[in-house]
């Protein structure tokens, strides 16, 4: 099962968004087929595996990384492509969320005769497709928030200054999580403050995120390079999304003449109706969402309980109080209003400190 883990990690930037599968076949404890899926539309993981081994896959184990599918979407059921090939036995690291599925697949192996085992190394599969799960159990992303601060918590001068404050091994590291997310996600003062592409450089990937902007008001230049199409070569996707609470019908004619898709979601307050984004994005199939913004929006969407993970990198540097903050939280009053984390990874990237830190309680 581990080997199968380590084959879906090779989807990682472009399975989405379907989840990451990996899949090997073992006989007499050699294996003989292995194979893992790499983008939508394309063979799962099985599928690959069971060409590998041809007529040795008759009799075999499987171990596969996410309950087989029993459904027809754009391929079809891999829980009957097993059962045709005569395979024995299947270990499934954990059951598939997907409602389409959701123990079908195992219950037509076992109608079969093929016996069926769950729960090996479920906690790292279900790591591995976090996103996935969340968008399938609650129809929202998986959303992380990536932070770049000094130790005292400030992202930027107090005149807006901040290119930049981490070095080069964590900017790098930063377009791996890119990469890995299904859109990135800004505000309208961090595109007239910085103007960013919000594209995934130096990864070696087939796929571009989508390009998310929350902007109220439709401040957002029609100039902005968030707006210019990306080149075949970085591969397909990179289209921006912008959700307002703006009815200017000339601005969104002019945004959406440069390429740009605008979706009206007002709440009652005449700004972006955040959580109601977040959930128009996992019905556009995002599995993960990865927050690159200032610390208006990085406050709000946390004070809503709309973020699950941060994504800290730490220079070892001190701004002072006059500088930006990571997050408008506001004055709180009492602790029990203060948000926890639990620290998930904590480790150097060249001469920064990164910390990943679930969210546990807000407020």
């Amino acid at each position: 099962m581990a080997r199968a883990l380590h084959l879906a990690e090779r989807g990682l930037y472009t399975a989405s968004p379907n989840p990451r599968v990996g899949c090997v076949l073992v006989r007499d404890g050699n294996m003989v087929g292995e194979g893992w899926h790499e983008r939508a539309g394309e063979p799962h993981a099985e599928i690959h595996a069971l060409r590998m081994a041809g007529e040795a896959a008759r009799g075999t184990t499987a171990y596969v990384t996410l309950e087989p599918c029993s459904h027809h979407g754009r391929t079809p059921p891999c829980a009957d492509a097993l059962i045709e090939a005569g395979v024995a036995r299947v270990v499934v690291a954990i059951q598939d969320p997907n409602p389409q599925v959701a123990g079908q697949g195992i219950a037509r192996l076992r109608a079969s005769g093929i016996e069926v085992e769950c729960g090996l190394m479920e906690a790292a599969a279900r790591e591995l497709n976090v996103g996935f799960f969340a968008r399938m159990t609650r129809g929202m992303p998986w959303v992380r928030s990536k932070i770049a601060a000094s130790l005292d918590g400030r992202t930027a001068l107090a005149n807006g200054s901040s290119q930049w404050i981490t070095g080069t091994a964590a900017r790098q590291d930063v377009q791996r999580w890119r990469a890995r997310s299904c859109a990135v996600l800004t505000g309208a003062g961090t595109v007239l403050a910085d103007d960013p592409q919000l594209n995934v450089r130096g990864v070696a990937t087939s796929r571009q995120p989508l390009r998310v902007v929350m902007d109220s008001y439709l401040r957002l230049p029609l100039n902005a390079r968030i707006l210019h199409v990306l080149p075949p070569s970085l591969g397909e996707g990179g289209k921006t999304l912008i959700y307002t609470a703006s009815p200017d019908a000339e601005k969104i004619s002019a945004l959406e003449k440069n390429g740009a898709r605008v979706v009206v979601l007002a709440d009652t307050n005449g700004r972006v109706d955040l959580a109601a984004a977040l959930r128009d994005l996992a019905a556009r199939g995002c599995n993960e969402v990865l927050v690159e913004a200032g610390s208006e929006l990085n406050g709000a969407l946390l004070q809503a309980g709309l973020v699950d993970e941060l994504v800290l990198y730490l220079a070892p540097q001190l701004l002072g109080d006059g500088a930006r903050g990571m997050a408008g939280l506001g004055e709180l009053t009492a602790l029990d209003q203060r948000i926890e984390l639990a620290w998930q990874d904590v480790r150097n990237v060249g001469k920064d400190l990164r910390i990943v830190a679930r969210i546990c309680r807000v407020g």
